[in-house]
């Protein structure tokens, strides 16, 4: 099975055990960074990708929102941005069935609690690039807040940033 596959030279690999084949192709694009912030990005930007990708496509919208949230949330150059998120946006489409858990439970490791509170918060920007939040978009969020191990409460706080975006709220107009 090709699930792990570890850093050759990273000290970490021993302890976590948990670096994926996908996070691994998106740090080796991005050899310039430290390893330890190369594979923070990696998986930041697999997991924006999952919830842009969980209706089965990615609309420009999405990308762009990505793109924005690297540069912005990561400190990237903006053609770094672009790398990461074309990377991440293979892989998740490629692989995503088979790395999803991986890649957030890799996250989970890496991050602090107010950096997965952070994604959180980008996902659901994600999931409204279209200005609506799709029933499967929500529960891919919901999915990964769970993977990352973040309350209810903390998930629900979130959400209600993006309330008005649900489309399970939307009321129907008339035809």
């Amino acid at each position: 099975m090709r699930f792990f596959r570890f850093m050759e030279g990273s000290d970490r690999r021993a302890d976590t055990g948990a670096e994926t084949e996908t996070v691994r192709k998106i740090v080796q694009a991005l050899d310039r960074l430290e390893p330890e912030r190369a594979r923070f990005l990696a998986a930041f930007a697999y997991l924006l990708g999952r919830v842009a990708s969980a209706d089965l496509k990615i609309s420009d919208d999405e990308v762009q929102v990505i793109e924005r949230l690297i540069v912005e949330r990561c400190h990237l150059e903006p053609a770094q941005a672009i790398l990461v998120v074309q990377m991440a946006k293979t892989q998740n489409l490629l692989f995503g069935g088979t790395e999803n858990y991986l890649v957030a439970r890799e996250f989970n490791q890496i991050a602090t609690h107010e950096q997965r509170l952070g994604l959180l918060e980008c996902l659901f920007a994600v999931a409204a690039a279209d200005s609506s939040i799709s029933v499967v978009e929500d529960n891919e969020v919901r999915r990964i807040s769970n993977e990352l191990r973040l309350t209810h409460e903390e998930f629900i706080q979130a959400r209600s940033g993006y309330r008005d975006y649900l489309a399970v709220l939307r009321t129907r107009r008339p035809d």
